[in-house]
């Protein structure tokens, strides 16, 4: 089998091919003739860099498209303009429709002994304001924002980190640049190519205004006054916000810059006139012109959406609302696809074993109580009466389009056994009951589940309003708290949420050289171990460390997928994980593999009829490319 340092070196060394052509008038993109007939840009040819990215539309089976128009889409709020960061997907190096990495931005790369990773950039690739993107932009992002202690207080990120210790940077000649480290780092490529994608390149021409190493201090002073903010710092991190573009100002690689400042109804991103990416024929990417985000309140998007007033719609839909939207199809010309969603369960039932209580802890902490809670729930009912029967009972964990995929994680302790989860629930100490039947905890209280959830969709009710009559059935009343998502988060970090519902892990599609971090206690998001999570994530300066022996061992095989030098080293790291974590039942999940409705303009051509929708690892729709995305007829 080929290793990943073998694929990867056979990939980095295929060169793009030079593009004949495209320099005519003819693919010049009409939006901007004007400018360069004035000579505010140049031409094409000077746009581009000598050899850019060339997507085969044909042989990706797409049609080839031609430029112009513009879409408009709705969003809930200003923050939500990041969704075009993660729909134009341009990464230093990114995944493909196959979840396979391929250069991007980068011409090439290579990679040695999963610790040294070499970039080269493309000749003449500029800043969409047209300044150069050269090895100058790694390494101000390098020296000057990441080891500056006042912009990054906290230190280099994790990713950035091998068993604490920092990486090198070195500048090889003007478009070639290379991290290295002292033993393997296999999470650097995909937080490259992630929704939320590590910085390693800044536009140092512009950003140097606003940095007191390179500023005189008195207009910086103004500078920092002018756009009322605290201190330079502040400035700084405001001016350099490539993620959440809301710096109409900030240059970009992306496809589609934001033309518009904040606070607006409406964000209008046009095309990159500098985009590095053409089609088969020579024409630019991307194909749309113009891309406007009209904020919404989130209650209202299905119905606006409905009501003709999005071209392009994904966020802010559900399953649930299905039946209305294909009923959209009969009075505008729009159409509904369905894609799979790739998180490892739709809706995961996490009990927190950080949990302040101690009664309850040692209760939730007994693998006992959390095999009965999923024993108790009939999946194949709450399939067929939320999802008509099209998702998959599962737990929670990797679905079959995963080459990692078992059948025994899927089914692990998931099949509906209500006298199975009674046994178990008298086993955990839970075998007295009250006069109303309702268990009691080994201290005398009544057992009541209290589950929080932020309450973001219909969905969220409609499934723990079943799960509540299940586990009613064995004995454990339950109560359903609701909050906003910060409320929700602060509470979980505190330790002050029993229970919560939210859903798996994004990425239900890994491959073996992706990251298992979400199996273990990484972060303060995982509802099942936030303060353990938390702990890991600050390096130990916050949180407390793992005490269970489970939660420890998983830690470990983290460690061991980290140090790997072969895939299948990796893959056996992997395999070990998940079959821990799904017989501890650390998440309980209920169905995966579920629809997602993406409702599109029937003059949108190249969308997919079929995909995998994700935050990570396909950005939604980004690794489909709405790049090339185009407007057929007349506007």
């Amino acid at each position: 089998m080929m290793t990943r340092r073998a694929a990867l070196g056979l990939l980095a060394a295929a060169a793009m091919p030079p593009v004949a052509g495209r320099a005519e008038g003819a693919r010049e993109p009409e939006f901007l003739r004007e400018r360069v007939a004035s000579g505010a840009l140049p031409p094409l040819a000077e746009r581009l860099p000598k050899t850019p990215l060339v997507l085969d539309l044909p042989a990706m089976g797409r049609e080839t498209g031609r430029c112009g128009g513009a879409i408009h889409s709705l969003i809930s709020g200003q923050r939500d303009i990041r969704i075009m960061t993660i729909y134009g997907y341009a990464r230093l190096v990114g995944l493909d429709e196959t979840l396979a990495f391929r250069p991007d931005i980068l011409q090439s790369f290579e990679v040695e002994e999963e610790r040294i990773f070499t970039f080269h950039l493309r000749e003449g690739h500029k800043w969409s304001d047209g300044s150069a993107f050269t090895a100058e932009d790694f390494r101000y992002c390098w020296e000057d924002v990441w080891l500056n202690k006042d912009l990054t207080p906290g230190g280099l990120s994790r990713a950035l980190l091998v068993d604490g210790k920092p990486g090198r940077f070195e500048i090889v000649d003007p478009l070639t640049v290379r991290y290295s480290w002292d033993a393997p780092n296999p999470d650097f490529l995909p937080d490259i190519a992630s929704a939320q994608p590590l910085g390693l390149a800044l536009p140092a021409a512009y950003m140097k205004q606003f940095h007191q190493k390179y500023q005189d201090p008195d207009t910086l002073e103004k500078l920092v006054a002018d756009n009322k903010a605290r201190k330079w710092t502040t400035l700084h991190l405001r001016m350099a916000r490539q993620y959440r573009p809301e710096n109409p100002d900030l240059p970009t690689l992306d496809p589609w810059r934001n033309r518009t400042a904040p606070p607006a109804e409406r964000f209008v991103f046009e095309r990159n006139p500098f985009f590095h990416r053409v089609d088969q024929t020579g024409q630019q990417l991307p194909y749309i012109d113009q891309v406007i985000l009209g904020v919404s309140a989130s209650e209202i998007i299905v119905a606006k959406t409905q009501a003709g007033e999005s071209d392009l719609q994904a966020l802010g839909l559900d399953f649930a609302d299905y039946t209305l939207l294909k009923a959209a199809e009969k009075r505008y010309p729009v159409k509904v696809h369905l894609w799979k969603r790739t998180q490892t369960s739709r809706f995961a039932l996490q009990a927190n074993l950080n949990y302040f209580d101690p009664g309850w802890v040692k209760v939730l902490r007994d693998v006992r109580f959390r095999r009965a809670l999923s024993l108790a729930i009939d999946r194949h009912e709450i399939n067929v009466a939320l999802f008509y029967g099209l998702a998959r009972e599962s737990a929670d964990s990797v679905l079959p389009e995963s080459p990692l995929y078992k059948p025994q994680y899927a089914k692990a302790w998931a099949a509906f056994d209500r006298d199975a989860a009674n046994a178990l629930l008298d086993r955990a100490g839970l075998a007295a009951r009250d006069g109303d039947g309702m268990r009691l905890l080994p201290d005398g209280r009544t057992a009541q589940l209290v589950v929080e959830t932020p309450g973001e969709s219909i969905l969220e009710t409609d499934v723990l309003e079943l799960i509540s009559d299940y586990w009613k059935a064995v004995g454990l009343s339950t109560f359903v708290r609701t909050s906003q998502r910060d409320v929700f988060r602060s509470r979980a970090v505190g330790g002050q949420i029993m229970m919560s519902l939210w859903s798996g892990a994004d990425n239900g599609v890994p491959t073996a050289d992706m990251s298992p971090a979400d199996l273990a206690p990484t972060g303060d998001m995982q509802l099942q171990w936030p303060v353990w999570g938390l702990h890991y994530l600050s390096n130990g300066q916050q949180g407390t460390p793992p005490d269970m022996p489970e939660a420890i061992t998983l830690l470990d095989l983290l460690r061991k997928w980290r140090h790997a030098t072969t895939t299948q080293e990796r893959a056996a790291a992997w395999a070990s994980m998940l079959a821990l974590y799904t017989d501890q039942v650390f998440s309980i999940g209920v169905v995966n593999a579920t629809l997602q409705p993406i409702l599109a303009s029937t003059r949108l051509r190249n969308i997919p009829e079929k995909g995998l929708y994700s935050f990570n690892p396909t950005c939604y729709l980004g690794v489909y490319h709405p790049d090339a995305f185009w407007l057929a007829g007349e506007g």
